[in-house]
């Protein structure tokens, strides 16, 4: 297991266990790239769509001439071509994300999902690129089909794991990278775009949310949560020295309030990105940094896991 940081042989590795996961259900693409998504473009293609009356313009090879002779008018054969889905992974490397309780931090999680999505991708013959970003960086991959972009999207993706330290907490700033992140995506990414947004959205505000509204308008936007249980629950009853690499602090979590309040708190949150998300119609999926990535993916999908370690 990864555990506080990740290595770009763990994110390879993970290139077996995605070719089990289903992730895309058949769609339709508005991209001009021949590829395997179904396309509402019409023209000369391997899916037959319908028989119409012929129109001026249409090509005379596609005239269905025993529809034609039985009707006494020329008919065509209109086909669906397929096109490719470009695939975009937004990945949240702040250091919000570089906490955990169990098995891996928040950010190795995330970037482990992000790896099986672009390994899931390139299997199904799509484009796979995306934005990693903390507080101030903002890392581009143009979305391309092809090893060598998915091989280029891991290498940034452990850069940018392996830059997050405890006693280097950026100062924050007024706008967060998630922010600036949602609004390049809403620049570059085309209509019928499939997104996958991997965050701990500690750090949507108001202008997140326009952005995000906007985007699940013209695209495929999914919502990957990643969380800790500790972000959902203290520890037991005990008196807790706590440090984030420059501050200690000491917590007594036998207080049956503190726990309380601690609890509602989260669940509170939770309801408010639900909902939200909920309103925009974006499907939202919860991970837990506590358990094995591709096993927690694949049971969300619906495959069976016995047989993974």
């Amino acid at each position: 297991m990864s555990g506080a940081y990740c290595t770009l042989q763990s994110l390879v590795n993970l290139r077996l266990q995605a070719k089990d996961l289903p992730l895309f259900q058949p769609g339709r693409s508005h991209q001009q790239m021949l590829g395997n998504a179904r396309s509402p473009f019409k023209g000369r293609g391997v899916d037959f769509e319908e028989v119409r009356a012929y129109q001026f313009g249409d090509d005379i090879r596609s005239i269905d001439w025993r529809v034609t002779a039985r009707r006494m008018k020329p008919h065509t054969k209109v086909f669906q071509e397929e096109r490719e889905r470009p695939v975009m992974v937004l990945l949240d490397q702040s250091h919000s994300m570089f906490f955990g309780s169990r098995l891996n931090f928040k950010s190795v999680t995330a970037a482990e999902i992000s790896a099986l999505i672009a390994w899931a991708t390139l299997n199904h013959g799509d484009r796979i690129g995306g934005v990693i970003f903390n507080e101030q960086e903002l890392q581009e991959t143009r979305p391309k089909r092809s090893r060598k972009t998915l091989m280029h999207w891991l290498n940034q993706t452990e850069k940018m794991n392996l830059k997050l330290r405890a006693a280097s907490v950026p100062s924050l700033d007024a706008e967060h990278g998630l922010t600036r992140t949602l609004r390049h995506a809403r620049r570059v990414a085309h209509p019928g775009t499939q997104i996958f947004l991997i965050s701990d959205f500690h750090h949507v505000n108001d202008e997140a949310e326009q952005h995000l509204s906007q985007l699940a308008r013209h695209t495929e936007l999914m919502a990957i949560k990643v969380s800790d249980p500790l972000e959902q629950e203290l520890p037991i009853p005990n008196q807790y020295c706590v440090t984030d690499g420059m501050h200690n602090l000491t917590i007594n979590t036998r207080l049956q309030p503190l726990r309380q309040q601690f609890q509602q708190h989260y669940h509170a949150k939770n309801e408010q990105l639900q909902s939200m998300l909920s309103r925009f119609r974006i499907p939202l999926l919860q991970i837990t940094a506590a358990q094995p990535s591709a096993q927690q993916l694949l049971s969300l999908y619906g495959v069976r896991v016995n047989h993974l370690e």
